[in-house]
């Protein structure tokens, strides 16, 4: 059982303070933080005397949280044991709403009839396919085939020897990560960033080195420089196009900046390309990061396609290929051969499939910049170069608030701090725009009136605009 420590979760509680009753506060801060998975299920939190002392309250202040947690189905105490994250199994908390809430804490996009058109061809196939025996660490060598030709084609000649399919991108993050880090060494990640990407890291031992990446700036240059120098870090995960959630595209002089810092420390480069091809605003697409021996690329369906789709791959030397299947057995013994046929028999038409989300998506954009301008002019949604989420600046440090307050409103979505490391990112919202019209007009008005209630209740806004303040 994994056990937060008292100082842990203070670094998670910043401006957790509201105006009313210090136990409420408290324990909805907690709450949140076990909605948002900043608490794993089943994390036994810190004993009461403890977080009392390392939060400047009372050991009553912190009894009454704990209780309140419990009586709302959050906490499962035992006497002697301590009290552990859990969800709520009754359906007596006051968040679990009559009809199914509306949820903005993915960024994904609905599936494509092609999909189903895909499967029943994929069926077809699957008889040619039943005399193996389906365990298979590298993956079907025809999609392997077809993923290997796009690369091609865009510039980065590959093998399908270069190539393992995986369980979606965040399986071959995590894969790549069990195969190439040790307890203790140091990687770097952009901030903020992909929250699967540092739960990943961190379960193979890895301690996590921030560099800043704003909508206004993108990346810290500097940041980046020192991040390397001072760590030597022995992986660095970056999205460098359309990077989530900034949207950010690194430009090329600042990708043959990593690539030397990088080759000088002995860094080896995730690239994250679970993005690629999404960029809406008619821009020249950018060819693939640079490859060296110490770049591995990160792709899959699941942004671009449907998430439904469990695909991934990754495309790396030949030697850390065979290295990863070695290391892939320990937790699963391939990707199902099905769904690898589905994606085999839309990889063909798959950029016809970009150029349908990029519009579709613009769209939505468009229509949620033009909803936040109406109903909530004090936040700053900036202009999204690509991907399908906005990282909108809410003027105020109460992002983790009005995540809790939007629950009451029957909307389910990330606080700024799920995306940054240690309680940062209070003034941001991640909001993602790859949903239909009217699901996005109903987030809105969520958050509008969450806004409304968070902001009667106290909260201190800035006279000035200060996106750039976490």
């Amino acid at each position: 059982m994994n056990t937060l420590s008292a100082r842990a979760l203070a670094l998670l509680m910043v401006d957790w303070r509201g105006s009313g009753p210090a136990y409420l506060a408290l324990a909805d801060r907690i709450r949140l933080l076990i909605l948002d998975g900043r608490i794993p299920l089943g994390t036994r939190l810190p004993a009461e005397r403890e977080l009392a002392a390392h939060l400047g309250l009372s050991r009553t202040t912190v009894s009454a949280a704990y209780a309140e947690l419990r009586d709302t189905g959050y906490l499962a105490s035992v006497r002697g044991s301590g009290s552990t994250a859990r969800l709520p199994q009754d359906g007596t908390a006051d968040d679990l709403l009559v009809d199914a809430p509306l949820d903005f804490s993915k960024a994904s996009l609905p599936s494509l009839p092609a999909v189903a058109q895909a499967a029943q061809a994929a069926v077809e196939r699957l008889p040619s396919f039943l005399g193996d025996s389906g365990f298979d660490p590298f993956g079907l060598l025809v999609l392997r085939r077809a993923i290997a030709d796009r690369y091609t084609e865009r510039g980065l000649p590959t093998d399908p020897e270069q190539l393992m399919i995986t369980v979606g991108a965040q399986s071959a993050i995590h894969l790549v990560a069990r195969t190439l880090l040790s307890r203790g060494d140091r990687a770097v990640v952009e901030s903020p960033g992909y929250p699967h990407a540092f739960a990943a890291l961190k379960a193979a031992g890895a301690r996590l080195v921030p560099v800043a990446v704003t909508t206004d700036e993108g990346w810290d240059e500097a940041g980046l420089e020192q991040a390397f120098q001072r760590t030597s870090p022995t992986l660095a995960y970056l999205m460098p196009e359309f990077h989530n959630p900034t949207g950010r595209t690194m430009d090329d002089a600042t990708r043959q900046r990593v690539l030397a810092l990088a080759e000088r420390e002995g860094t080896t480069v995730i690239v994250d390309e679970t993005m690629t091809g999404l960029g809406l605003d008619g821009q020249t697409r950018v060819a693939p990061f640079p490859v060296t021996r110490n770049v591995v690329i990160i792709g899959s369906v699941g942004k671009s396609i449907w998430g439904g789709l469990r695909i991934g791959w990754v495309r790396a030397e030949r030697e850390l290929i065979q290295r990863m299947a070695r290391t892939r057995f320990a937790s699963d013994l391939g990707t199902p051969i099905l769904e690898q046929l589905v994606v085999a028999e839309l990889v063909p038409d798959y950029e016809q499939i970009l150029a349908g989300r990029r519009a579709y998506l613009r769209q939505g954009r468009d229509h949620l910049a033009k909803r936040i301008r109406a109903q909530l002019p004090q936040w700053r949604m900036p202009h999204v170069e690509g991907g399908i989420v906005a990282w909108v600046n809410i003027g105020a440090p109460v992002s983790s608030q009005l995540a809790l307050a939007a629950r009451n409103e029957g909307l389910v979505i990330g606080a700024g701090p799920r995306f940054g490391l240690d309680g940062v990112f209070e003034r941001f919202l991640r909001i993602p725009f790859g949903m239909p019209a009217d699901q996005l007009d109903r987030g809105v008005d969520a958050l509008a009136a969450a806004w409304a209630t968070v902001t009667r209740h106290g909260a201190r806004l800035p006279e000035a605009d200060l996106a750039h303040v976490v």
